[in-house]
């Protein structure tokens, strides 16, 4: 008893003064991508022994929004050695899910058994599978132990150090009433409500962050583009800003490989009945009626995008979200630019939403050290695989614990000047970084130059053309030709929209020979020296359709001296939606194309003409990689990328699903606007 007494008056105080001033703890500067001894203090801090012993649990706790539906949240208590959850306040962190508290907390259940939680998941983190033909599975299972599975469901050991957790079913999903809104406008205006509810709880001393990864990442970035006053910090793991050319529609190209999964698991789960309810008499009808009322949750918008077959009678939801002027379209696109709050964004090189990772980091004006960006050589389901080794950035439940410290508490734990670029890059190691892209200090920046598309042969790929990439302009006038196929089933791209899933594959994911096979490859001379490639890339194609649409997916890839060719970033374009955004797309000194930002959308759809040269400007994520000396640069064309994209029924139609043409021109080059540096010797 007197034990509890003191801490609670020792927790009252320090809540009472974290919001005026700073703790200090004599915080060492963290150095290179481990943060040296800062990062190992950080580690210390989240493993060792914390100030609360238990967490104590209240279940389904009603938020009653302001248009009358009520969520539900489970609220996670730190709690005394009775497991009496304490009376003083504390730091907030909010989880917004869809995928159900009730997942979260078997989650949460399963790595918190006493003496096998700990156990298995350093299991995970020390699982090495590398050289094997599995290193998938084994990156999955790293991922787990390295902070991804806490940050899904709950930390047990933030919560101990004294802060509440609040996960809350988003609206029309696990026990919430309501229609499921995916990200839209009104599930926003409920993230904000939630937070000002949880800012004026009793257990709250006001100040809230927020966690969580993916949908419940994203969510984050759109509350803290609202700016919320009660809300301090956000650490969104794999987040997007931009849903459509992020993951729904590519390039114009439905995500067939990952949407309809993704909404059959949403819409599953949210039948799943609150059972507790029904055993004690309180079961909530209004919450079934919601059900019956939107039992489809966009399904039913994606069933009329492939069962139409001409654009005058598809569903006017298809065309709300293809079009770039809608106020659907306009909710989904994000403005980091609002952002003014401390923000870690941790993305992958092959995450879903890779497009958008770097650029909130880059559009965020607060000074570097309040806003830091992460990136690994990682999908979608295995963020953090790569991190907790040596010379690597701390698991990443550590690093949102230090992060939570310096913005909630006022802990002066030298986070702030981790980074603020931290970047795993492929084919090499980690690095720390000043900036990345166009945020890229002088001395880190990378310079643009075309390689140009060749017809004659580099001997290196067993493609349908073997063709060559040549630092100077050429004469060819070839036609180069390729026709839609399924090849790319076995690609890093479906790995890719897979959510990683197929990463498990390493032959596909790793290697993008097998999808060669129904390609152009154009493939560069060996570098000379180690070549660092850094930045977001551009494709500018000179194509000749047969139909009045056609669809291009294009890979930049490392190929090594043994032939295997390892897809760094990739983009894909409808021909017809080809015009290009000017005013949200950038340049490179030399007047070329380095994010080349389409509009898609379907008022600004150009069919092509059969016959007729179109030029197209594709856009490729952002990445960082170094070439060994030896390798070689390689760009991969396509017609087509199924399943990460197909497009809508009637735009399929409009291809004929006939070969694409490659014209090799002289006057209108095709060629690839690459960020490097080094001396390649090409």
């Amino acid at each position: 008893m007197e034990h509890a007494l003191r801490a609670t008056v020792l927790a009252t105080s320090a809540a009472l003064l974290l919001p005026l001033t700073g703790i200090t703890a004599d915080a060492d500067t963290p150095t290179g991508p481990d943060g040296g001894a800062a990062g190992a203090a950080w580690t210390a801090a989240e493993d060792g022994p914390q100030q609360y012993p238990n967490v104590f649990i209240e279940w389904d706790v009603p938020i009653t929004m302001s248009d009358g539906t009520m969520l539900k949240a489970n609220v996670y208590h730190p709690a005394d050695a009775a497991g009496r959850p304490i009376a003083a306040p504390t730091p907030t962190v909010v989880n917004m899910t869809p995928y159900t508290k009730l997942v979260s907390n078997v989650a949460d259940s399963a790595i918190s058994i006493p003496g096998l939680g700990d156990t298995l998941l350093n299991v995970f983190r020390n699982i090495r599978l590398d050289g094997t033909p599995i290193t998938g599975f084994g990156e999955l299972l790293n991922a787990a132990g390295n902070g991804e599975l806490r940050n899904f469901s709950v930390d047990r050991q933030l919560i101990k150090s004294g802060y509440t957790q609040v996960v809350v079913d988003v609206r029309g999903t696990g026990f919430s009433q309501g229609e499921w809104d995916m990200l839209r406008g009104r599930e926003q205006q409920d993230t904000v409500e939630v937070i000002d509810w949880a800012s004026k709880q009793g257990f709250s001393n006001g100040r809230i962050g927020m966690n969580g990864l993916s949908y419940s990442a994203i969510n984050q970035v759109q509350a803290a583009e609202k700016q919320p006053p009660a809300l301090k910090a956000i650490f969104p793991i794999v987040p997007g800003s931009d849903l459509i050319d992020d993951v729904l529609a590519p390039g114009g190209g439905f995500g067939f490989n990952f949407i309809p999964l993704w909404l059959g698991a949403i819409n599953g789960l949210k039948w799943v009945p609150d059972l507790a309810s029904i055993a004690n008499g309180a079961f909530d009808f209004k919450w079934l009626q919601d059900r019956a009322d939107d039992p489809f949750g966009d399904l039913d918008v994606l069933m009329s995008a492939y069962t139409s077959t001409s654009m005058d009678t598809i569903d006017p939801r298809v065309r709300e979200m293809l079009n770039g002027l809608s106020q659907e379209r306009g909710e989904w696109l994000g403005d980091p630019s609002r952002i003014q709050i401390p923000t870690f964004v941790t993305g992958g090189w092959h995450d879903l939403f890779t497009y958008s990772e770097s650029k909130i980091y880059n559009q965020i004006p607060l000074p570097t050290g309040q806003k830091q960006l992460l990136m690994g050589n990682t999908y979608h389901v295995t963020s953090g695989a790569d991190v907790n080794r040596v010379g690597a950035p701390p698991r990443l439940d550590v690093l949102q614990r230090a992060w939570f410290d310096k913005w909630l508490k006022g802990i002066d734990n030298g986070i702030d000047s981790y980074g603020p670029v931290t970047l795993k890059t492929q084919g090499g190691g980690w690095n720390t970084q000043g900036g990345f892209g166009p945020t890229a200090p002088v001395s880190e920046a990378a310079d643009y130059r075309r390689m140009y598309f060749s017809a004659q042969s580099s001997g290196t790929a067993n493609s349908v053309h073997d063709g060559s990439l040549t630092a100077a302009a050429n004469g060819d006038t070839d036609r180069l030709s390729i026709a839609p196929g399924l090849y790319t089933v076995c690609s890093n791209d479906a790995a890719q929209a897979s959510a990683g899933a197929l990463d498990l594959l390493d032959a596909c994911a790793k290697d993008n020979r097998i999808a060669e096979t129904n390609a152009l490859t154009f493939t560069s001379a060996p570098v000379a020296e180690a070549t660092t490639i850094s930045g977001p890339i551009a494709v500018h194609l000179n194509t000749v359709q047969d139909a009045a649409d056609g669809y291009w997916t294009v890979t930049v890839n490392d190929v090594a001296p043994d032939g295997q060719s390892t897809v760094l970033t990739s983009g894909s374009l409808m021909a017809s939606l080809r015009q290009v955004d000017e005013a949200n797309s950038t340049r490179s000194a030399n007047g070329d194309s380095t994010d080349p930002r389409a509009f898609t959308s379907l008022d600004k759809r150009q069919e092509t003409v059969p016959g007729e040269a179109t030029t197209l400007d594709i856009a490729l994520s952002g990445t960082q990689a170094v070439l060994q000396p030896g390798h070689r640069l390689r760009v991969d064309v396509f017609a087509g990328n199924f399943p990460k994209g197909l497009p809508i029924l009637p735009m399929l139609i409009d291809t004929g699903l006939k070969p694409e043409h490659l014209q090799l021109d002289p006057d209108r080059p095709s060629f690839v606007n690459i960020p490097v540096r080094g001396n390649t010797g090409w």
